[in-house]
């Protein structure tokens, strides 16, 4: 068998400020078995995306490390950005690459939501493959709110988080992580400010699709009353 690998892909809450990310990368790189693939640092959303690759341990110590250098220099209280967010280290997934599985990473997932709850003290939600309900296994649900709306969710016990306090800390926010497959994700520019038509192109391309409507827009749904979706190209 060859070499086992995982990958892990960390969002942080910070896109402008180049120091504060090469202190987040620094402390990924200095973990012995693990490769920096990329860093993209976005300035409108305010977020960087960090995708990292290695052995199972080697990378659960790379995001450990890097959530808590990332909890000492961004402060969500003066966070602004165009991309939906509700914490510093907004969310964390693992994905399963060569001779690893789903079931690892997810276990890689709840060891790291553990750690950090523990060590720094913040809320961590489930998601994906790793969720515990069904209601968190899309992160958009988890993070509906965002930040703003972050102190009236925690106070609700249908959202206490799955690690950490029910607790919102102005500074660190809440974070998510899962095991989920590969995701490939691209940005494309228009030259509209009509956000129904990148909607529109949106549903066409990707894997969740649109919610079906009968011949008077109305949604469809299924005999559990869960609206019933076409799934997109890919």
């Amino acid at each position: 068998m060859g070499e086992t690998l995982v990958e892990c892909v960390p969002n942080f809450s910070e896109g402008r400020n180049k120091d504060v990310i090469d202190a987040i990368t620094g402390s990924i790189t200095s973990i012995e078995g693990v490769s920096l693939l990329d860093v993209d640092m976005g300035p409108d959303f305010n977020r960087t995306v960090v995708t990292m690759v290695g052995g199972p341990e080697a990378v659960l110590e790379a995001a450990i490390k890097s959530t808590g250098v990332a909890l000492e220099l961004i402060d969500m209280s003066k966070h602004s950005g165009e991309h939906a967010r509700m914490g510093a280290i907004d969310v964390v997934p693992f994905i399963p690459l060569s001779n690893s599985s789903m079931i690892e990473c997810i276990d890689l997932s709840e060891r790291y939501a553990k750690a950090v709850s523990e060590n720094y003290g913040i809320p961590v939600y489930l998601y994906a493959k790793s969720a515990r309900n069904e209601s968190r296994v899309k992160l958009p649900d988890i993070r509906k709110g965002e930040y703003e709306g972050l102190k009236e969710k925690l106070s609700d016990p249908d959202w206490a988080p799955d690690y950490g306090p029910s607790e919102f800390l102005p500074r660190s926010g809440a974070t998510a992580t899962g095991a989920r497959q590969i995701l490939i994700a691209y940005n494309v520019n228009l030259s509209t400010d009509d956000k129904s038509l990148a909607n529109i192109i949106a549903g066409k391309i990707r894997t969740s699709g649109v919610i079906k409507r009968d011949d008077q827009g109305n949604k469809l749904v299924d005999s559990n009353g869960i609206a019933i979706r076409k799934p997109g190209r890919f």
